[in-house]
């Protein structure tokens, strides 16, 4: 038996158990031996047979007889049962669906009994209990004062995950396993080897036994992530890229035609939104791929200083040449958004003479028109593709439609992506990667991230804070409504509508369940509460819907009908909730608020902040529960979005953070998130490690690991 050999190779396994183990993530022995106890049972206390109850969680010793396999009940589900005795008395054990547990334990044998009592016609039983042979039955009472619970799924217990590992430690095997992690760094966080923390993890004598365990193997996750993206932003650095430097044929210094640019945007900028960009143009010129994530709360103005990047490689040139231009591409990742910044590019830009032109799945469009040089027009796919292949167009905005192989470009000089997580690392790289020189990369995001997970998650990007609002806008008055306080949020609304602001509603589901099929789950749908809405709270206004089933047509009708207030009351889902941008729709409501995340609410809330008009959001909640309640709470009293992200950490778990499974870190490692000490010396391990020895010849151990993990682990 090794590490990596398959559990159907070492054990029996039947077809549902695989199904459960493969829902657990659990192909191999290592899959097996890394999936920890979620929590810890504290058996001190040994309770006497006679004294056991119906519902009592137990812990008895005693001598086990009558051991057999049958069938239970006429579902014919295979069975175990036997019985324990001690000097107070005996009961029944019964395991279902692990008769193999009869096989197990001789008859006659001193065993350990864990579990929950249950009664059936008046009989006592134990039901699924945990067993392990005890040889000396006074000492063994007091070694294991702590037995595993790990988390498991149907046709796999925690008790049957006990039971294998217990096997695998018999088999010696962990006298021949490697630590991956080297050892100075062990030493210097006073951490035990691999061994040592497999046997403490799922065997422990006391709490700090695990504590030190989960520790470690936290640590090392962090570590073996960070090791990974530090390997991939060293190869990305590796590459060339081109010399942004704008300067005009007077020979002005860049900076100048920088501040010029500047001064045309209709507001100032934020001391903040400066760092930014210095932070950019500095890592233009430098010859090496810039790769910089600029996260920032919503409305921070990050488009602005996205324009700005555009603005400095649009007037460079290539480097040794006075023709050409350096070219731009920006994915958003709705159609809407894209098409929303191609409108704001032609209004930063319009006094250039360059060529900006939009592609996504709906069509392709080009500023400036030769029919109408004020605007844009449609074109042919086929005519953009000559034109971006030959350099005419300077910037270059999109979806996805932006990574296929048949869109090549001259001289790429700039990516930009709009709300990075969205997007995973390989399609990152993809757009990155596009033709000769590696373009320089600036991703951005709105939604808020703790600093801990964003130094993780983004361990490959240098980070860019704007941590400033714009001159002049209001903060959102933001109001939590409980189902009595309905009326009166709605006259306040009415107020607003009449002086000619516009409202969103958003709701959890485009319709209504089914009733015979989703009986327990009540949200508002956006369809009926549309019509609710217009029968019985605002006839006097134009409603309309908008959600994710409709047409990329549709949608684009919708929101120009609202932009342009035809619509006074749009009802969507969290459809709206990147990057929508009208300016006079001042107001919103998210109904059933308890089921999005804190950075979700905010993200919507978000919508709303897009002018002076002062802001009002109204968040609806039917929850009772006063930890729910608490937690939107959090909404009114944070003054950002990485306020609440903290909170969020804090309160929720890092395992309840909306996309930790996308994220591919586990509900061990996003524990270790909330530890930034933690973070930064897995982080500056990892740097160290990298910059010395980027092929880590030094390290084998380390290397095969880390290959095994970036195939088996997928961050997206």
């Amino acid at each position: 038996m090794n590490l990596n050999d398959s559990l159907s190779s070492c054990f029996r396994i039947l077809p549902t158990q695989a199904s459960a183990l493969k829902r657990l993530g659990i192909i191999s022995v290592r899959d097996l031996l890394y999936h920890f106890p979620a929590r810890y049972g504290d058996a001190a206390q040994v309770t006497s047979i006679a004294d056991l109850r119906r519902g009592d969680t137990a812990v008895v010793f005693g001598q086990i007889s009558g051991l057999k396999t049958s069938k239970a009940f006429r579902k014919q589900i295979p069975m175990a049962e036997g019985m324990i005795e001690d000097q107070t008395g005996k009961i029944k054990i019964v395991w279902f669906h692990q008769a193999y547990l009869a096989k197990m334990i001789m008859g006659g044998s001193l065993v350990r009994v864990e579990g929950k009592v249950s009664e059936r016609h008046g009989t006592l039983y134990f039901s699924n209990p945990k067993i392990e042979r005890t040889p000396d039955l006074f000492t063994q009472t007091k070694a294991h004062s702590l037995y595993p619970v790990y988390p498991e799924t149907r046709g796999i217990t925690s008790n049957w995950i006990y039971h294998k590992i217990q096997s695998i430690f018999a088999s010696g095997i962990l006298n021949e396993i490697w630590d991956p992690v080297p050892e100075f760094i062990l030493k210097t966080y006073k951490l035990p080897d691999l061994k040592t923390s497999l046997i403490y993890i799922h065997t422990p004598k006391k709490e700090a036994h695990a504590q030190i365990a989960r520790k470690r193997f936290a640590f090392e996750e962090i570590l073996f992530i960070q090791l990974e993206r530090q390997k991939t932003r060293h190869l990305f650095k590796e590459n060339n890229a081109f010399v942004i430097d704008p300067s005009n044929s007077s020979g002005q210094e860049s900076e100048e035609e920088i501040e010029k640019f500047v001064q045309r945007f209709p507001f100032a900028i934020t001391s903040a939104q400066r760092k930014a960009v210095e932070h950019i143009l500095a890592d233009f010129k430098n010859g090496h791929p810039m790769s910089r994530l600029l996260e920032g709360d919503v409305g921070s103005g990050k488009t602005a200083v996205a324009a700005v990047a555009v603005y400095a490689a649009a007037t460079s040139k290539p480097k040794g040449q006075n023709f050409d231009t350096l070219q731009s591409a920006y994915m958003a990742p709705t159609e809407i958004l894209a098409q929303q910044h191609f409108e704001s590019f032609i209004k930063y830009f319009s006094h250039l003479p360059i060529n900006i032109a939009l592609i996504t799945g709906s069509g392709c469009r080009k500023f400036p028109s030769k029919i109408n040089p004020d605007g844009w027009t449609n074109i042919s796919r086929a005519q953009l593709l000559k034109w971006i292949a030959s350099g005419e167009i300077a910037v270059l905005i999109g979806t996805h439609a932006l990574i296929q192989k048949s869109v090549k470009f001259k001289n790429l000089a700039l990516v930009i992506i709009d709300e990075q997580h969205r997007f995973g690392t390989t399609q990152r790289q993809k757009l990155a990667k596009k033709d000769g020189k590696t373009p320089h990369l600036l991703s951005m995001t709105a939604t808020p991230i703790p600093r801990t997970l964003a130094l993780t998650l983004y361990g490959d990007l240098d980070l860019s804070l704007l941590d400033e609002m714009p001159a002049g806008r209001k903060k959102i008055m933001t109001e939590i409504i409980t189902p009595g306080k309905r009326d009166g949020a709605y006259e306040e609304i009415r107020r607003e509508l009449k002086a000619g602001r516009q409202l969103y509603v958003i709701c959890p589901r485009i319709d209504e369940p089914d009733p015979t099929k989703e009986l327990a789950i009540q949200a508002k749908s956006v369809k009926e509460e549309a019509k609710r809405l217009k029968k019985e709270i605002f006839p006097e206004y134009e409603i309309g819907i908008l959600h994710s089933k409709m047409k990329p047509a549709e949608k684009e009708r919708v929101m120009l009908d609202f932009k342009d207030k035809k619509i006074d009351i749009l009802v969507a889902t969290s459809v709206v909730e990147v990057g929508v941008n009208v300016e006079n729709a001042s107001l919103i409501v998210i109904e059933g608020a308890e089921r999005f995340g804190l950075a979700q609410l905010h993200q919507l809330r978000g919508r709303v902040i897009r002018s002076t008009h002062q802001a009002y959001a109204y968040i609806f909640t039917e929850s009772k529960s006063e930890k729910s309640r608490d937690r939107i709470k959090a909404l009114v009293t944070a003054q950002n979005g990485f306020e609440l992200a903290e909170f969020d950490l804090a309160q929720r778990g890092a395992g309840e953070l909306s996309g930790a499974k996308q994220w591919g870190i586990s509900d061990l490692g996003m524990e270790a998130i909330k530890n930034i000490k933690m973070v930064e010396a897995a982080r500056a391990e990892a740097t160290k490690i990298i910059e010395n020895d980027p092929a880590l010849s030094k390290f084998p151990l380390l290397k095969e690991r880390l290959e095994f993990t970036t195939t088996k682990i997928h961050f997206e």
